[in-house]
């Protein structure tokens, strides 16, 4: 079992990317990754990426995120919110810059995507992550509802995995626990 990933580990390992991999790519930290880079959480199990490179260089990005993996003992997976639910619009513009290793452009990937991916799922450990991104000003309740209004249709429309009214239940239940916690904000 490899060690929990935490942000200076996060940051090691795109500093080696940025050294080994030596053509332009745009990388994205995704979900629970961004929160501990973001200091939202403490740690994660893995990193998780999305990343963009010309196909000529593909397959030697691949070979250089491998050997870091054994190399620094870490799991990388390749996921995207897109994995899991339709994208909202403006999802590429809203990336956030983390910075530039070597030739590599590391975004933090939208997090309004990256909470509606998390609500969608609906555990607890999802649950308080999209609370810490609403706490941290991170994100803001009205444009996540924005989004979630974007793509419900989709949702709705073309996905036979997910469940539409589930998905309306889990953001119901999200409005709920952020009302509950400004409550117990205004009673201390």
């Amino acid at each position: 079992m490899r060690p929990p990933i935490d942000r200076l580990r996060v940051h090691y390992f795109l500093v080696k990317l940025g050294i080994e991999f030596r053509h332009p790519a745009r990388v994205y930290l995704v979900g629970g990754t961004t929160l501990v880079y973001e200091g939202l959480r403490d740690q994660s199990l893995d990193i998780d990426i999305h990343y963009e490179v010309d196909d000529e260089h593909e397959a030697e990005f691949a070979q250089v995120v491998r050997r870091l993996k054994e190399e620094l003992q870490i799991n990388v997976e390749q996921a995207s919110p897109g994995d899991f639910i339709p994208l909202p619009a403006g999802w590429k513009e809203r990336a956030k810059h983390v910075g530039r290793f070597g030739q590599v452009d590391v975004f933090h990937f939208d997090l309004y995507s990256t909470a509606l991916s998390k609500i969608e799922r609906g555990r607890e450990g999802d649950f308080q992550d999209v609370l810490a991104l609403l706490r941290s000003g991170q994100i803001e309740m009205a444009t996540l509802r924005q989004a979630f209004d974007n793509i419900m249709p989709r949702v709705e429309r073309e996905s036979l995995k997910r469940n539409p009214e589930r998905f309306r239940r889990n953001f119901a239940a999200l409005e709920a626990m952020l009302a509950a916690d400004g409550a117990q904000g205004a009673e201390g």
